[in-house]
């Protein structure tokens, strides 16, 4: 099979666009099927669409190209472990903001590029996990000033898609999947799943879907 070329575009929620990455991959000469994109948070590598091109897409002799090294993520531990990951597995990255991106080194002559990659990488890594570092530390500033103030209402509750928990409601109760498949394809965690059904009156009839009509108690689901 022929070695092939995947684009992973990222931003970190959904207010953000992903237009710039996804025109310079385009521009790079990826073809749209091979773009994935991801709204996510780079704090770690636990992303669903990551994780589904990294375990199931990308094989041995394959290129991996981003935008920046931020877009692969944002803890530095974490991107030298994947970039390990990668080496290993005899595929390479391909970072479009590198001054060495584009430069096809003279044979023999490949340590070199490798070289000067690493450093740039070290140091780009730094500095992401830097930056992250400086937003938690601005956050955190910024409510402990709006707690002095008297301001701060604590975090404010995610929207909730109406139609779509409707739908996962429909298929829980038919025994389709867990209420953890059901919290996760929310976007939201168990407890905060167990307020919403508490809300609407749900809960008392979902304990309920735990007992059978003979009065035994089904496993957990």
């Amino acid at each position: 099979m022929a070695a092939k070329t995947y684009y992973y575009a990222r931003v970190s929620s959904t207010s953000q666009n992903l237009s710039r990455q996804i025109e310079a991959f385009k521009a790079d000469g990826a073809d749209e099927h091979d773009i994935i994109t991801e709204k996510k948070s780079g704090k770690d590598m636990d992303r669903p669409e990551y994780q589904i091109m990294k375990q199931h897409m990308l094989r041995d002799g394959d290129t991996l190209v981003v935008m920046s090294l931020d877009r692969l993520g944002r803890n530095k531990q974490a991107i030298k472990d994947e970039l390990e990951y990668y080496r290993k597995h005899n595929i390479r990255i391909r970072i479009l903001d590198l001054p060495t991106s584009n430069i096809k080194p003279a044979a023999g002559q490949e340590w070199i590029i490798d070289m000067v990659n690493n450093i740039i990488i070290e140091v780009l890594a730094s500095q992401a996990e830097q930056e992250r570092l400086t937003i938690r530390k601005r956050q955190a500033e910024g409510i402990a000033i709006a707690k002095a103030e008297g301001k701060y209402h604590g975090r404010q509750p995610k929207k909730l898609d109406e139609e779509k928990f409707q739908e996962l409601y429909r298929d829980y109760m038919a025994r389709k999947f867990s209420k953890a498949e059901m919290a996760r394809q929310l976007g939201v965690n168990r407890s905060t799943l167990y307020r919403i059904l508490r809300r609407k009156g749900l809960l008392l009839r979902v304990n309920r879907d735990a007992i059978s009509r003979d009065g035994q108690v089904q496993p957990k689901i």
